[in-house]
């Protein structure tokens, strides 16, 4: 379940359906410390964390922003080089930035929220001072920025049949609204994420090894930097 998609639904029934979204988003607050983080992939971590800390936002919950943060520190992976092609002049105004949303800015946020809560200080320190339980190998990301309505395109990449292929990207623009889609040899599609939202997320299992077209799409009007992760 998405988390932003549950919240869309909960404003449209009342208050009552935010406060059932909430105790679900509360209650997966309260197990993700005791869950085990290397478990699942870096990709798919660095996509749960964005979700909670997007409802976090939404709900004003410094506890949901705690658990994003912890989520976040998982996130570990390479930066790169990667220039996608643009179907228009690059965006002016606004230049790439250096990383990803990290756990640190998550935490202050978190801070902020909390009012001075002893409660949420105490979870913010443990995790501050735990350990980072992510695996670094095979993800790599690479920063951008994409004009608004804009679409960039980049060169193939290779993934090996069998194993389980992933594409995450993250805008640095809460506000922007990014899709994601990506194509075999053939031009077909094989996933895409087209929901509103300044992240977006895919994965999938190629039958065979092959080489794979990703493709962004901006469709908000404002340019933005974003950060694509790949395994």
């Amino acid at each position: 379940m998405r988390i932003s998609l549950s919240l869309a639904a909960a404003r449209h029934g009342g208050a009552s359906g935010l406060a059932r979204v909430l105790t679900s988003a509360l209650t997966l607050a309260c197990l993700l410390p005791a869950a085990p983080v290397a478990a699942q992939s870096v990709i798919r971590n660095a996509e749960l964390s964005a979700r909670l800390f997007e409802a976090a936002e939404e709900l004003g919950d410094p506890m949901l922003a705690v658990a994003a943060a912890r989520l976040r520190k998982s996130v570990l992976a390479m930066q790169v080089q990667r220039q996608p092609q643009k179907d228009g002049p690059p965006a002016t105004g606004i230049q790439p930035e250096p990383r990803l949303l990290s756990w640190q800015q998550m935490l202050a946020r978190a801070l902020e929220m909390s009012n001075g809560s002893d409660t949420i200080a105490r979870l913010a320190d443990d995790v501050k001072f735990a350990g980072t339980k992510g695996v670094a190998s095979g993800q790599v990301y690479s920063i951008t920025t994409i004009s608004g309505n804009g679409r960039d395109t980049y060169p193939p990449l290779e993934y090996v049949g069998g194993d389980y292929a992933e594409v995450y990207v993250e805008a640095k623009d809460t506000g922007a609204d990014l899709n994601l889609f990506v194509r075999d040899g053939q031009g077909r599609l094989v996933c895409s994420d087209t929901d509103i939202s300044a992240i977006a997320y895919c994965g999938w299992r190629p039958a065979t090894s092959e080489f794979f077209t990703v493709e962004v799409v901006n469709r908000g009007p404002a340019a933005s930097s974003y950060a694509l992760i790949t395994n």
